[in-house]
């Protein structure tokens, strides 16, 4: 009879699509971006990186680090907050502000790499704890970090737990021999900031 540990292991590696889960939008959990980055719901915070590109402006685009307060500065725009928001949100902000300068300004932004946020995985695993969300990450990527599966745990009542920026909570549920028979591989979803998986 396999491992847990093997079993994990033919899993990631019979299905190779499944550790950035679906291509389509997850009707049970984040969609997922193409192009490596964090999902659109990606809330920036302090520490985080970004690429912010505004057309045609060379030297207003740049690489910019999210300071411990917050904020951001920027030619033009000055400081402004960027912790809270989603990429896109600070899109709007930026492109607004510069309009005072620029005719119909087309900006961009990026994340260059994600610090701010983390996962947890607790439970009947090799090595519970937090995980840096440092690139897309999904339930599958958490429990291979985390070092797989000990004795006796229960894989068709993993579930994730999220809290939305309004604090209620959501769940999700994975079942883990579902999953890696390749059936309803949308419960393996792209996680966020804060999530915890756990594994009964």
């Amino acid at each position: 009879m396999k491992t847990l540990s093997v079993m994990l292991l033919v899993a990631l590696v019979g299905f190779p699509q499944m550790s950035r889960g679906s291509s389509k939008r997850d009707q049970k959990g984040a969609p997922e971006p193409a192009g490596g980055q964090p999902p659109s719901e990606y809330v920036i915070g302090p520490t985080d990186v970004l690429d912010v590109s505004v057309w045609k402006e060379p030297d207003i685009s740049r690489t910019v680090t999210v300071r411990p307060d917050g904020k951001i500065s920027l030619p033009l725009v000055g400081e402004l907050e960027a912790s809270g928001k989603t990429p896109v949100e600070l899109q709007g902000i930026i492109s607004q502000k510069l309009q005072r300068y620029i005719d119909t300004p087309e900006v961009t932004v990026l994340m260059h790499d994600v610090k701010s946020g983390a996962v947890a995985i607790f439970g009947k695993v090799a090595k519970p704890g937090s995980y840096p969300l440092n690139h897309q990450m999904t339930v599958l990527d958490v429990i291979a970090a985390a070092g797989g599966f000990k004795d006796y745990a229960k894989l068709t009542q993993i579930y994730v737990l999220r809290i939305n920026p309004d604090g209620s909570t959501v769940r999700f549920k994975f079942n883990f021999k579902e999953v890696i028979k390749g059936r309803d591989l949308s419960q393996n979803i792209t996680l966020l900031p804060r999530d915890t998986v756990y594994v009964p």
